[in-house]
């Protein structure tokens, strides 16, 4: 059967399943491409498989290179909501100055969402010396309380996520490890919405607003939802107490840039203090730009001087162990199909859909024949292995990763020899 399944275990996920064979394809949208989604990458998975269903959520590990931990934060107006929080920072006991970033919102029921990390730009800031927060606001995740929704009202919308912010932010004040005079938020898609609508509050220690590809789309009926978003960022300029940078791209599945062109110019035009840099193309789908671990070569480049401006650090301080890539060997050409061990008719076609997938990307087989690619977001190569040895009974290894291929074996002869592997016809995700 061939699933598409959308990881973030959205409640319309079954709608996806297409039986065309045994084959499953997992697809994270994380803000992420498609031109419904509201979050923050665009992450794909495709597997071979025997399970008809197969929902595939998996939990990256906590990353102590950062000193991650996820938290519990007090929200709401009697304080008794709680945010699950994701925390980042470097070694000692600081006071460090903060970026808060805020996520986006998937299709489907926000509890249903996955706890979103920013992992790459937490990095980028955390080498610079700042502590990170990444809120779920209220109904998101395992954060408690209610998802707060209005409906085609753009501004309220923005406003009313704006609270679990400001939430956030009077919490990390408290701390003793937090520069409480030295705050930057940033917000991608509806977080990004959220961040402005934050700029109207007075709100101490917060420098600047960085808006990654911001707004809301809202496909119900009578919803002119561009419009509400123009109506919107007027509504928030003119109450702007704080600059702001703002980031799109030209091939952005959801805001386009004559969208991006009326939003902008009604938040300037009302008196809004904000620098727009339109970026160009960036991958498949700019909206999820800064979830990619490319997307630091664009933003970094305007974010660094915006910081200089509000006061805030740019100079790398501490050290963040990269591992170290695995190396090349000399089995076969990366495009070698014929030479991938183990794979039958099924898998040799996945793998040439594998070489049109865009790095960072991993492909991993086992001698069952079992398969999976992954393409995209955090750890490919990780994702990959896990996800094919919950299919294959016999240990998964990584063929490719990137560009290159890394299986250290036999030759390709004699490695094509003994493929053994499950039927099952292969599919597009």
């Amino acid at each position: 059967m061939l699933c598409k399944i959308l990881l973030h275990r959205i409640d319309t996920f079954l709608s996806a399943i297409q039986s065309i064979g045994s084959l499953i394809i997992v697809t994270k949208f994380s803000s992420r491409v498609r031109r419904f989604a509201h979050s923050v990458a665009s992450i794909s998975l495709a597997c071979l498989c025997f399970t008809p269903l197969l929902a595939v959520e998996q939990e990256l590990a906590i990353d102590a290179r950062l000193n991650e931990q996820i938290i519990m934060v007090p929200a709401g107006s009697d304080g008794q909501a709680r945010l699950q929080t994701t925390v980042f920072r470097p070694n000692g006991p600081g006071p460090f100055p903060l970026l808060i970033i805020n996520h986006g919102k998937d299709t489907g029921e926000p509890q249903y969402q996955q706890r979103d990390r920013f992992i790459y730009m937490a990095t980028a800031f955390v080498k610079r010396g700042y502590a990170v927060l990444v809120p779920m606001r209220q109904g998101f995740a395992n954060s408690s309380g209610s998802y707060a929704n209005h409906g085609c009202n753009m501004t309220a919308n923005g406003q009313a996520q704006a609270d679990d912010v400001l939430s956030t932010i009077a919490f990390a004040r408290q701390q003793k490890w937090i520069d409480s005079d030295r705050i930057v938020v940033a917000g991608q898609s509806y977080g990004g919405l959220a961040t402005i609508a934050l700029g109207t509050r007075d709100v101490p220690g917060v420098r600047g607003l960085i808006n990654f590809a911001g707004g809301l789309r809202d496909d119900g009926a009578g919803c002119d939802w561009r419009g509400e978003l123009v109506q919107a960022f007027a509504n928030y300029g003119a109450n702007s107490k704080v600059p702001s940078l703002w980031m799109y791209g030209v091939n952005d599945s959801l805001f386009g840039p004559d969208l991006v062109s009326r939003m902008y110019g009604a938040y300037v035009g009302q008196g809004g203090h904000a620098r727009l840099h339109e970026f160009g193309v960036f991958k498949r789908d700019s909206h999820g730009m800064i979830a990619s671990r490319d997307g630091e070569k664009i933003w970094w480049k305007e974010t660094e001087p915006f910081l200089r401006e509000v006061g805030m650090p740019t100079e790398e301080k501490y050290a963040v162990i990269t591992p170290p890539p695995l190396p090349k060997t000399n089995f076969a050409r990366l495009d070698d199909i014929a030479a991938v061990p183990y794979l039958q008719a099924s898998g040799r076609e996945a793998y040439r859909e594998y070489l049109a997938r865009m790095t960072p990307r991993a492909f991993a087989v086992s001698p069952t024949g079992d398969w999976c690619w992954a393409e995209e977001g955090e750890n490919p190569d990780a994702r990959a292995l896990e996800t094919c040895g919950k299919k294959s009974n016999q240990p998964c290894k990584l063929y490719s990763v990137d560009d290159y291929v890394v299986w250290q074996g036999s030759t390709p002869v004699d490695t094509a020899a003994t493929a053994v592997g499950g039927s099952g016809q292969v599919g597009s995700p």
